[in-house]
């Protein structure tokens, strides 16, 4: 019986150079995402003034308070009289009072009232986060909080720019953080599109590694079948040539825990820019959220983007599906091996994995962990560079 070749379990197989070596390698769907970055949790239109909104990130709940006053805090969600969910409690003024006793927290976490027993006698409150909004994405620090002020929220594309549009989306993908990652930075994988963009076939111009970012560029030729709409709406024109002496380059970045996606035309104007992320849901993080920021320029009709908008929204949502499914099944794969069975022979992909590993975490919070050992597990396992 030949031996089931487990790569990512104990040998290093770099199938580029050939080369194979005894040493051992962490299975990255296993890795936790570093929990020391702002992660966006919550779209700002979810939050509605007065209201809470309960989220997850890895598995620790958190609650997203909207005050009447219109700010926004975060809190980890429960109470700390019974531990029931407080985004099921009422706001009142700057504040949240749990549903079942009235327990009140301030946005420091800290119990600010328990009407049976007066102010003189306060338990302690719950775990806060520091929590900021930018662009109509609420984002939660879930780490260390006395690095997050030196950490400046992310870069969110040309969502500010008012001579692009952008269509913000994003849904529940059942497959670790990983996947996304490669699935997006590895663009030999357009004939999985190839009924929504014909065939086309990706050239890698070459790739740079720094201590937190992996960077691809390529071009893209057509081999077969027409340009679609949707694709001619992204470049503002229509390619009559078959693609063949097309100089568009795309750029491809993982600056960790981002991606960034970039099309600039040979002109040198940038015509996309998506902005991207993945957050875990549960606590073994096989399940992600994605928040996603799709600029696109807009062209010099005025008016012409918008009313084109709906066929742009339709031939992308027809791409990420193909996307969605894909990386669902490779979860599904994993999941029935036990194990990273992958073969994977793409230079900028394997330094993409290396760096998925290195900066994350050392392992994940056991299922069932006691509240004090998932507190722990918060704080940070390996201490990045600033």
């Amino acid at each position: 019986m030949h031996a089931v070749p487990t790569l990512e379990s104990g040998t290093r197989n770099d199938a580029a150079s050939g080369a194979s070596a005894e040493a051992p390698v962490r299975d990255l769907r296993r890795v936790p995402i570093h929990p020391d970055h702002w992660y966006p949790l919550a779209w700002s239109h979810e939050v509605k003034r007065g209201k809470a909104h309960g989220v997850r990130f890895a598995g620790q709940p958190i609650v997203i308070v909207r005050t009447e006053s219109g700010t926004v805090f975060a809190l980890e969600d429960r109470c700390a009289h019974r531990q029931v969910p407080l985004h099921a409690g009422v706001v009142k003024g700057e504040s949240i009072r749990c549903c079942y006793h009235g327990w009140t927290y301030d946005c420091t976490g800290r119990c600010i009232d328990v009407p049976y027993l007066g102010r003189e006698r306060l338990p302690n409150g719950v775990r806060s986060y520091p929590c900021r909004e930018k662009e109509g994405l609420i984002f939660v620090f879930p780490g260390d909080a006395a690095i997050a002020e030196e950490r400046p929220l992310p870069e969110l594309g040309s969502v500010a720019d008012k001579t692009y549009k952008t269509r913000r989306f994003g849904r529940e993908v059942k497959c670790h953080y990983s996947f996304m990652h490669e699935n997006l930075m590895d663009m030999n994988h357009q004939f999985l599109h190839r009924r929504q963009m014909g065939q086309m076939r990706a050239r890698s111009l070459g790739r740079r590694r720094g201590d937190d970012w992996v960077e691809v560029n390529y071009t893209f030729a057509r081999m077969e079948g027409k340009q679609p709409v949707g694709e001619a709406l992204v470049f503002g024109q229509s390619r009559t040539d078959g693609g063949q002496n097309d100089k568009d380059v795309m750029t491809i970045r993982t600056c960790y825990p981002y991606q960034t996606l970039q099309i600039r035309t040979a002109a040198q104007n940038l015509v996309m820019n998506l902005w991207i992320v993945y957050v875990p849901l549960d606590a073994e993080q096989r399940t992600n959220r994605t928040f996603g920021l799709l600029s696109i320029k807009k062209p010099g009709i005025p008016g012409a983007l918008d009313l084109a908008w709906p066929l742009l929204v339709w031939f992308t949502e027809r791409i990420f599906k193909e996307d969605r499914e894909i990386v669902e099944a490779e979860q599904e794969a994993h999941d029935k091996q036990g194990s990273d069975w992958n073969h994977e022979v793409f230079p900028v992909i394997l330094e993409l994995r290396d760096l998925l590993r290195e900066r994350g975490v050392l392992e994940l919070t056991p299922r069932g962990a006691s509240h004090e050992t998932r507190a722990e597990a918060w704080q940070p396992l390996t201490r990045m560079p600033r």
